[in-house]
């Protein structure tokens, strides 16, 4: 069987285009919602923790201002609107998410609320390494109107530092040992959230939150 010339050159176009588009960029984000709403300030809930770990929620709340701050929010102060829910009976943050839109909106005021969830936080010994990781998801709603602005989830862990330095499988299952009790005793998971938080809420990351009105010129997209 014998192929003409065009056809060959055909096939290898069609193969060409497979791979590029294989290779395509990732898709962006659609922020036709957040560029409307045009949000200034912002409710922080406290996250609702899905990890073993009951430091966890804690742990990333304490942590979220800063990155939202200097993304140009305002942020309603965590501790103070912590309190206003427990002075109003709601003791945990699954009660607090029940909270409608409407009503966060006449108690506090705010343009939007962030919704938090902690999906993973702590050690795990896994035979020969050790890690801390956190990770974390956000949903960033209009309270004006209950319009979803913006979600996203990041994941940090002390193993994107670990390196292996030799000493054979003994030497590795020792590190790993001595990095469990170091991370446990020291609680490394409250270190790795805040670059947990860092990475989710920073407007200079790819499909992150908009930069908010008082940003700096250099954090424009």
């Amino acid at each position: 069987m014998t192929f003409s010339l065009t056809a060959l050159k055909t096939g290898a176009l069609l193969v060409c285009l497979a791979i590029l588009g294989g290779c395509a960029a990732p898709k962006g984000y659609d922020y036709t919602a957040f560029l409307e709403s045009k949000p200034a300030s912002i409710l922080v809930l406290p996250p609702v923790n899905q990890s073993p770990d009951v430091k966890a929620s804690y742990s990333l709340y304490s942590q979220v201002t800063l990155p939202l701050s200097e993304a140009g929010y305002y942020v309603m102060p965590v501790g103070v609107v912590d309190e206003t829910f427990k002075q109003n009976g709601l003791m945990n943050a699954e009660e607090v998410r029940q909270a409608s839109p409407q009503k966060l909106r006449e108690i506090f005021g705010a343009d939007s609320v962030l919704y938090l969830d902690v999906t993973e936080y702590g050690s795990s010994y896994k035979i020969i390494s050790s890690e801390v990781a956190v990770t974390a998801s956000a949903k960033l709603v209009d309270l004006r109107n209950g319009k979803l602005l913006w979600e996203g989830t990041a994941r940090a862990s002390s193993a994107e530092q670990q390196q292996n330095n030799g000493g054979g499988l003994v030497g590795m299952l020792i590190v790993a040992l001595v990095d469990q009790v170091v991370n446990t005793l020291s609680d490394r998971g409250h270190e790795i959230a805040g670059i947990t938080s860092i990475r989710l809420l920073s407007s200079n990351t790819h499909n992150g939150i908009l930069p908010g009105p008082r940003a700096r010129p250099d954090a424009a997209r």
